[in-house]
């Protein structure tokens, strides 16, 4: 069934000037002029098509109409506050649904959201999928994201961009390529995108894989690595360099509001 066409603002004027039976006093409350209130009354009688209120020698009084249904307006009112609050509870919930490449997941922002949790017991994540989730479909809080900022979405780095260059101890001498990856040039060691390669894979993850597994080398973002580096799983081949892409954290702006994801940025903030 189609809803009625609500005229809000009238409403809350006509609950404010009948507690005070006076336009200027439901003026003050309402910020508004006296002349704005009179012309809201006017307007909401035309649309209802009756009197709500007329001037008496004691002064302004209510008229059976007018009074036959403000119990049930501001029940309504109530409603529409206890609407918002429970709204504003849900943004303020620890609950957090994300999505974030796999890979990056387990190599460096689990550890950080375990940290987070320690602090904050009550929390609770789920993760709904990984670089291109849908916002919308999946009803995320927010994504992480490897990219050159964050489009038309807010963000914050996660950390800065770097990137190196890395195999496992004995690997061959070939070259590992994922899109978005660069390569470097057998000849000059410079990076090329047209550089020759042993393997092309679809994900920085599958390149991780190949990498760890031994079957060549590959630039990685240094989050991916800098563990498997320190334990000598991985060897560095070349000096860490920076990078125009990094780790975003990334949500719409109804969902950059929530103060749960101002939480977590500024913990996450702070750790770095």
């Amino acid at each position: 069934m189609k809803r009625t066409h609500l005229p809000l603002n009238g409403l809350r004027v006509l609950d404010a000037a009948a507690r005070h039976l006076s336009f200027t006093r439901a003026a003050d409350e309402l910020a508004v002029t006296p002349a704005a209130v009179g012309q809201q009354i006017r307007a909401l009688e035309d649309l209802l098509g009756v009197v709500l209120f007329r001037r008496t020698p004691k002064g302004l009084e209510l008229t059976d109409e007018g009074a036959a249904g403000l119990d049930s307006l501001r029940s309504g009112f109530l409603r529409f506050e206890e609407a918002v609050h429970a709204m504003q509870a849900g943004q303020s919930s620890h609950k957090y649904t994300f999505a974030a490449p796999r890979d990056f997941f387990g190599a460096w922002f689990a550890r950080r959201l375990a940290s987070y949790r320690e602090t904050n017991p009550e929390v609770r994540f789920h993760m709904a999928g990984g670089h291109d989730t849908d916002f919308t479909e999946a009803n995320l809080d927010f994504a992480v994201r490897l990219a050159d900022g964050p489009g038309d979405l807010e963000g914050v780095p996660l950390a800065p961009g770097k990137r190196v260059e890395v195999a496992a101890p004995g690997a061959p001498d070939c070259w590992i390529s994922w899109p978005g990856g660069p390569r470097r040039d057998g000849d000059t060691g410079e990076v090329a995108d047209d550089a020759d390669t042993g393997l092309r894979v679809g994900a920085t993850g599958q390149a991780l894989a190949a990498v760890q597994g031994g079957m060549g080398r590959a630039l990685l973002p240094l989050q991916l690595v800098e563990d498997d580096i320190a334990a000598g799983r991985l060897i560095a081949m070349s000096d860490v360099e920076d990078t125009r892409a990094t780790y975003w954290l990334v949500a719409p702006r109804p969902q950059w509001r929530q103060k749960k994801v101002k939480a977590l940025i500024e913990f996450l903030s702070a750790t770095e």
